[in-house]
This record gives structure tokens, sequence and C-alpha cells, in this order.
């Protein structure tokens, strides 16, 4: 089992920045693609960025632009750069392989709220 450790969340005002990490505790092999996932309250959560072996990325719409994904993979950790945040970025951020896999254990999260 590998186990997901995200941190870097906060409170930031709209327009502002943050970084978020996500480490893994185990090797986690380069052949998985890796996403950043958002769960805002009562809502169902959803993927917003991921990154491929060769660091190809994709976004979801509303964070085209704004937020970057990367990976290292030499120290099993993937960020996700977000940029000209704003309130409905609000939300508990988890990392993941994507699609899920059985033996990636979810993460506590780590909660970003935008707020002036």
């Amino acid at each position: 089992q590998v186990q997901l450790v995200e941190s870097g969340g906060g409170l930031v005002q709209p327009g502002g920045s943050l970084r978020l990490s996500c480490a893994a505790s185990g090797r986690v092999s380069p052949v998985y693609r890796l996403g950043w996932y958002r769960q805002a309250p009562g809502k169902q959560r959803e993927l917003v960025a991921h990154i491929t072996t060769g660091g190809s990325a994709d976004y979801v719409d509303s964070v085209k632009g704004r937020f970057t994904i990367s990976r290292d993979n030499d120290r099993n950790t993937v960020y996700l750069q977000m940029n000209d945040v704003n309130p409905e970025d609000t939300a508990i951020y988890f990392c993941n392989t994507n699609p899920p896999y059985p033996n990636f254990n979810w993460g506590q999260g780590t909660q970003v709220t935008v707020s002036s």
C-alpha cells in the first residue's frame, strides 16, 4: 500500500498563490499518471489536473491557465502550483493516481480556503 500525504494548503486571498505538495510513502512507479483532486463542501470530488509519466499535463477548464501540476519521480512527489485563486477554488485538495488504484490510499487532503 502507498500512503499519500498532502500539504501546503491554507488561507489565501483572492488573486493569491499557493503551492501544494503530495508525497508518497513508498516508491511510486513512474508509469502511474498522477492527479490532483478537490472536494468542495456539498460537492463530489473532482479531478482538476493530472500529469503523465512523460510530463504531459491536462486540467479541468476552471483552472486552466492558473494551476500547474508537476512531478518529481525521484522524490515520489507531485505538486500543484495554484495562481490567481478565487473563492471557487476553496476545497480540500487530494492527490492520487488517475484513475485511483486500490493500492494507493487516499490521504487526509489539505484544506485550501480562498477568502478576503
